[in-house]
């Protein structure tokens, strides 16, 4: 990486033999860089009757800080599957799922396997926040497909966005692929019922899954 000089605002004055071999040497190197890099820009001096010329600079540090922060601020951004309501978690691993199928006692928990490429899923992704802020009361589980491809598979995940119904002792109650809003919240109204289960959660039952 070269190395970067600041140097004062105002002219600076060399020998004008010195600032000949110096202007030529550092205006050969430009032709290297792209014709529209403006970092480079060519030297001029001016000499006098007195054997001592001026070396001019422009100040153009202004328009590269100003990039450089609005890359900054782009890269802190979390990316679209990250925005969590307090009642969403995130779920890396066949061990965590059934950890939080079981947490969740007699509490509703809806599972949405999803991708990050998917469109569907980034369309319908804001509505499922809105709707788990909504409803505190249910838990909502967020697999990554790609991350938990194994599972997935003895789950019969074969499209996204993809949900899985689970509650207490009745262990899955439904599964279903939506894109829509509203076929989601139906199933809710259908499930989110006041009950109490008689024996432990069931989770996934005797289905095996793959670690």
């Amino acid at each position: 990486m070269a190395d970067v000089f600041r140097l004062p605002l105002h002219s600076l004055r060399f020998s004008s033999s010195v600032l000949t071999s110096f202007a030529s040497s550092f205006n050969s190197l430009q032709p290297a860089l792209p014709l529209n890099d403006k970092r480079l820009h060519p030297l001029s001096y001016s000499s006098s009757s007195s054997s001592v010329a001026r070396l001019a600079f422009r100040r153009r540090d202004h328009l590269l800080s100003f990039k450089v922060q609005a890359t900054i601020a782009e890269t802190d951004q979390p990316k679209w599957w990250e925005k969590n309501a307090p009642n969403m978690i995130d779920i890396h691993s066949t061990q965590e799922f059934l950890s939080a199928l079981k947490e969740a006692g007699d509490r509703l928990v809806i599972v949405e396997f999803y991708g990050t490429w998917c469109a569907s899923c980034r369309a319908l992704f804001p509505k499922l926040c809105r709707t788990a802020e909504d409803r505190p009361e249910i838990v909502f589980l967020k697999v990554n497909f790609d991350e938990n491809k194994p599972m997935c598979k003895s789950l019969n995940v074969k499209v996204l966005p993809y949900f899985h119904f689970y509650r207490g002792a009745d262990g899955q109650l439904e599964s279903f692929s939506c894109s829509l809003a509203k076929k989601l919240k139906d199933a809710i109204e259908t499930h989110n019922t006041a009950r109490c289960s008689i024996g432990p959660p069931k989770g996934v039952g005797d289905l095996p899954l793959e670690p």
